[in-house]
């Protein structure tokens, strides 16, 4: 079996555990850069160039598309699946993930548990916005922010006030969301698998940091997860229609509440937390989607609307 990994960095700790255990298994797995493809479109033959040659004879790919280049990230992954190219996960799922709004009205109408979030075009009402979540303290964010950055916490109402003024003045997209002060700087990182939670972390912020990203000096320790935080990891990761997957939750008094879903999930902290080989669960997840051999059903998102599709 020949599996193609499309990442920009061949020495990242998730590239390299992904090829040595394709390899342990016997697989022969080539790490692609996907900023470096050229898409060939003509009737009937969707070809890729990479570095001169025509991509052929892959089996199936692992993309590892970053937020910063979602768009021809995939257009990559698309390409290569109008080649009948199997992929452990979709373009159209990596798409519905990374625009934070559109993947949150998704989980919100699957019945996902999520802190209440309020989206407007710039409105002068801001004030409004901020009691549509349960007033200050407020968390804001930039939808197209990733790793904790553009996240700001703002602890009154005057400073929220003037947060949002100043994100709407500047044109950039926010979405407000409430705090919830007893996660205590701290979430959990669900990572599933083909409809199964394979580890679990739970991700502290460093002192006097209420984000709990591993990027921001945050650490990730073994947790054992409950059932009602399965069941919102696997509904969330089913509702977008993807076969892999990292969910970010926060534990509150009404329940795990969701607050992103990663469809390129970084695999060290996770591996280093749990002591899990991740890495094989995700290269025997895809063997057996290019062999269409698979147990479980693959991950179907809950219905858009057709006009969504297009997008």
């Amino acid at each position: 079996m020949k599996l193609a990994i499309l990442s920009r960095e061949p020495k990242l700790y998730s590239t390299t555990r992904l090829v040595e255990a394709a390899r342990q298994r016997g697989y022969e797995a080539v790490v692609i850069d996907h900023l470096h493809c050229n898409l060939v479109l003509e009737k009937g033959k969707p070809g890729i160039i990479y570095e001169g040659q025509k991509l052929e004879g892959f089996d199936a790919i692992i993309p590892r598309i970053g937020a910063s280049v979602t768009f021809y990230g995939c257009a990559v992954v698309r390409q290569f699946e109008m080649m009948k190219v199997r992929t452990a996960v979709e373009s159209q799922a990596i798409v519905r993930s990374r625009d934070k709004l559109r993947s949150m009205q998704i989980l919100s109408r699957a019945g996902v548990g999520m802190p209440k979030t309020a989206f407007t075009n710039y409105s002068d009402d801001v004030a409004a916005m901020i009691s549509q979540v349960g007033g200050a303290p407020v968390i804001i964010k930039l939808l197209e922010g990733t790793q904790g950055l553009g996240v700001v916490l703002a602890e009154t109402e005057k400073a929220a006030q003037s947060v949002i003024e100043a994100f709407h003045n500047l044109k950039a997209r926010i979405i407000v969301q409430e705090f919830i002060a007893e996660s205590k700087g701290a979430d959990l990182r669900a990572f599933v698998v083909n409809g199964e939670v394979v580890g679990a972390m739970k991700r502290q912020g460093k002192e006097g940091e209420f984000r709990s990203n591993l990027h921001r000096g945050g650490s990730g320790t073994l947790v054992k997860l409950s059932r009602a935080e399965k069941a919102a990891a696997l509904l969330a990761t089913k509702a977008l229609g993807l076969g892999v997957a990292g969910v970010d939750m926060l534990q509150s008094k009404r329940g795990p509440l969701v607050l992103e879903v990663n469809s390129s999930p970084g695999l060290e902290g996770i591996e280093k937390a749990t002591g899990l080989d991740i890495a094989g669960k995700i290269i025997e997840y895809t063997a057996a989607v290019a062999h269409k051999k698979k147990t479980k059903a693959k991950p179907r998102p809950v219905s858009e609307p057709p006009v969504d599709e297009a997008l």
